[in-house]
Parts: structure tokens; sequence; C-alpha cells
């Protein structure tokens, strides 16, 4: 019996050897399979590669360092997926302006596929490069025209909407936290477009909702929601996904809520906003099983719409509420200017921009600065591409370190300093820079981009006609360092409004 035990161990263990040094083989044949023309990187751990190298607290702090070793084009290893990280200006512009069709396409996101994003059907940002995401991105684009954005139309809703927010703002009797406020007001003007309406302030349930997206853009950039993406069959256990997707459930059945209800009130005969306009295109489309227009895209891209014209302005505007109390003679500069164009009795509007060049200035070096979207969005290879004689082969995922253009010490005076002097020429007319590209560029710039423009300049404006920020007496200066959930946004922080009489 010892004899048989003894056998049944020395096999059992040959057997555990054996496939160790197999799983080894398997994953150094993998490692090595792109090639010598394939970008170099750092050595990664055997199975994991480099996923627990990097700083998920903020990417793009690791890859600049990476950077520095290998250089402005570079690979890392998650698991047994390879990507291509993307520095500098030239690269970024090489690879999604001049190459822009061969890195169109988007990896798969499994955690977003418990939520419906599977297939064709994976609405606009998310979507593979392909005939769907064509038919979803440009149908967008035309309701936002045709509802406005460009028009006199939409420019009065967000100058509306930046008067309730100043009108809430001077109702604060002390010291307060704008990021709530902001938030709503800013969601606000994606909502009237999207569902035909707006939220008060005081609407609870709308608040919590947009909380809930803050915490869940940290659960999905944070490790678990990277390894869940990249070990696909993990998702399909609940606690797991849960702790990453949760609150993405709560948003997202607010939201499929508002449309059904809006479902229920549509008159074919009269389009009051974005989802009648699609409810429209589907009843045109109806019995034609080949097009892209049915109900989970509905659902999909008016998600997108909303989210993608609701967080990245209302952190854009909390960055600029933040250097203001920062820098408050720059604070007044801008005030100044605006009561020389405009005064302090008629409204914003955007044909001031022209003649502002100081508080346009100052608008475009908060994104900068702020860097917002530091990574963009993951892009995929359409077909294989050679980036600075290397091969990147189809199906690779491609990172844009937007954060090395915006902060590229080559371009940018003083890249880490808030320097609005960055877009003035030396006779103080506003100059646009080439490298100043927050919204990415190429086919999968940002869509709204015409919109962000838009309600940045008239909130900005409308805020500093009437209000002064100043920071609490009892309260430190506001950190100037991000925090990180897919993008950047600043620390939590107080403020006191003085309104200009």
């Amino acid at each position: 019996m010892a004899e048989f035990i003894s056998f049944l161990f020395s096999n059992v263990f040959l057997l555990g050897v054996t496939f160790i040094v197999c799983l080894f083989l398997l994953d150094f044949v993998k490692s090595r399979k792109n090639g010598s023309h394939f970008p170099p990187g750092p050595r990664g751990l055997p199975f994991l590669g480099n996923i627990l190298q990097v700083d998920y607290g903020n990417p793009a702090v690791t890859f600049n360092q990476v950077r520095k070793e290998f250089g402005n084009v570079f690979s890392l290893q998650y698991f047994w997926k390879k990507m291509v990280v993307l520095n500098g200006f030239e690269l970024v512009k090489e690879a999604l302006m001049n190459r822009s069709e061969d890195s169109a396409d988007r990896p798969r996101s499994p955690i977003y596929e418990t939520v419906g994003y599977v297939g064709d059907t994976k609405g606009i940002v998310l979507a593979h490069y392909g005939r769907s995401w064509k038919e979803q991105r440009r149908f967008a684009l035309t309701a936002l025209r045709n509802f406005g954005m460009g028009k006199k139309s939409l420019e009065e809703r967000v100058t509306e909407e930046a008067q309730f927010l100043c009108s809430e703002f001077k109702s604060q009797k002390d010291q307060f936290d704008p990021i709530l406020l902001i938030n709503n007001a800013v969601s606000n003007v994606i909502c009237s477009f999207t569902f035909g309406d707006r939220f008060e302030y005081n609407d609870e349930k709308f608040q919590r909702l947009l909380l809930l997206f803050n915490v869940a853009c940290k659960a999905k950039s944070g490790l678990l929601g990277q390894i869940l993406n990249e070990i696909p069959f993990l998702t399909h256990i609940p606690w797991l996904i849960n702790r990453v997707m949760q609150q993405q459930y709560e948003l997202i059945a607010f939201l499929k809520e508002i449309i059904l209800e809006h479902q229920k009130t549509w008159n074919p005969s009269y389009t009051r906003d974005f989802i009648d306009a699609y409810l429209v295109e589907m009843e045109k489309v109806k019995g034609d099983g080949s097009s892209s227009f049915n109900e989970t895209n509905l659902f999909l891209t008016t998600y997108d719409l909303f989210i993608a014209g609701s967080e990245t302005t209302s952190i854009t505007l909390r960055w600029a509420v933040m250097f203001m109390l920062l820098y408050p003679d720059v604070q007044s500069k801008v005030q100044e200017e605006i009561d020389q164009v405009i005064g302090r009795d008629r409204k914003p509007t955007m044909g001031d921009v022209l003649q502002m060049p100081y508080t346009n200035a100052v608008i475009h070096e908060v994104q900068r600065y702020g860097d917002i979207a530091p990574l963009s969005l993951p892009h995929m290879t359409y077909r294989d591409m050679e980036i600075k004689g290397y091969l990147i082969p189809k199906g690779t995922t491609i990172i844009t370190n937007l954060s090395s253009v915006l902060k590229d010490h080559e371009v940018w005076e003083k890249p880490f300093q808030f320097y609005p002097k960055h877009f003035l020429d030396e006779n103080g007319k506003f100059v646009k820079r080439e490298a100043f590209i927050p919204f990415s560029i190429g086919r999968r710039a940002c869509l709204g981009e015409q919109l962000a423009r838009m309600k940045l300049f008239l909130f900005f404006t409308t805020f500093l006609q009437q209000l002064t920020f100043e920071i609490p007496n009892d309260q430190p200066r506001p950190r100037e360092d991000p925090v990180y959930a897919l993008g950047l946004s600043p620390h939590p922080y107080n403020i006191c409004v003085v309104a200009r009489v």
C-alpha cells in the first residue's frame, strides 16, 4: 500500500511539473510570437505580463516612466494580450490622423458585454469599426445638428442652464462643494437633447446617479476591472462582476426607465428630442434585419451620449473653478475682459469668443493642464499598421497617451504649470496649438467636441460675469494633483462665492 501511494504521488508530482513546464513554454511562445519587428517593452511576469506593474491610480504616470527607457512607442503585456502605447504628438498624429482607418477599431470589453455591448450592437463609443458604428455616429451627428449644435437654439439652452446654476451658487449661504451642482447643470444640457427634459438641482435620485457614475468609473479603471476584461470567463461570477459593475447597473436601469417612459408618449408626427428621432429611424427600417437601428442600440447610443456629454465637461468646469481659486489674478483678468466685451447685464454668446482672447486662452489652458482624458479610450488596429519602423498586427490594442502630448516639454513652455500664455502670441491674440488635442483626433475623436466647447465657454463666462470664487477662510488651498477614474478630476474642495454687484 505504501508503495502504491509513493508511486501515485511521484506520478502526480511528475504530471504537475510537466504541466507547469508546458505553461511556461506556452507563455514564452505567446510572448515571442509578434517577432522582432514588434515594439519593445518592459519584461513582465510569467502569465501575468505587466499588469501588476501599472499604477492604476494614474496609468499615464507609469507610461511616462516606461517611455523614458523605451521611447515613444513601446509594448505592454496584460496576461497574454499585447498592447502598444504611443506617446508624443507626432506618433499620435501619425496613428490617429495619417493612419486613421488602420487604428479605428475598438478592443473587446467583456465587462461591458454584461450590460448589452455584444457583437455589432455596441452603440457608438465601444462599437467595432464597421457599418453599425458608421451608421450610429452619422445619425448622432445629424441629430446634434438638427437639434441645434452650432445654432442659437442649443446655445440658448446652455446659457439658460448656466443662469440657473449661478442662481443656485448665489443661494448657498455658506461654503459648499460645487461638484453635484456642476454635474447636474452640465448633465441637464445633454438631458434636454436626449430626453427633452432637465432635472432640478434638488432631485436626490438624479444626484445620486451622477455620484454613482464617479464611483463606477473608479471601479472599472481599477486592477480588478482590467483582470476581468483580460479573463472574460470571470465575468460570469456574479459577486466578482458586481464589484466592478454594480453602480453601472443602477445608472443603466435609471436610463432604461426614462427611455421606456419616453416611448409611451412617442408621437411619430412630432420629434421632441434624440430618442424620438431614433424611434422614427427605427420605424423607417422596420423589417430590415441588416439595419443597426434597434432597441438595444437605442439604449446604448443614448447612454453613450448621456455619459460623454456630461462627465468630461463637468470635470473640466470643476478644474476651471478650482484654478480660479488658486490663481485669483487670472480670475481678475478674465473678469476685466468680460466687463469690457460683454458687460454685467448682457448674457454671453458664442459670438463673443473671437473678442475674448484671454478668456479663450484660460479655458484652453484648463483643458490642457487639467488633462481630463490622459489616455483617451483604447483603439485597436483594424489592419496591420507600421509605426516608426515597428509592425503592429491587426487586432492589437493601442493606447494613445494624450497626456504625453498635452504636457510635452518640446511643445509647451511650462507643461507642468497652469500658464494661459501657452495660447497667446506676443500681441495677446489667441493662438491654438496643433498639439492641443484633449478631444483626441481622427475617426474616433469626440463627436460632441463642438457642443463641449460651447458649454465650457458659456458656463465659464457666465460664472465669472456674475460671481467671484474664493477659498473659504477655514479651508486649505485645493490640491492640484488629480484623482484618476478613467479621467483625471480634482480632489473635492469647498468654495465661497461673492456676487459681482
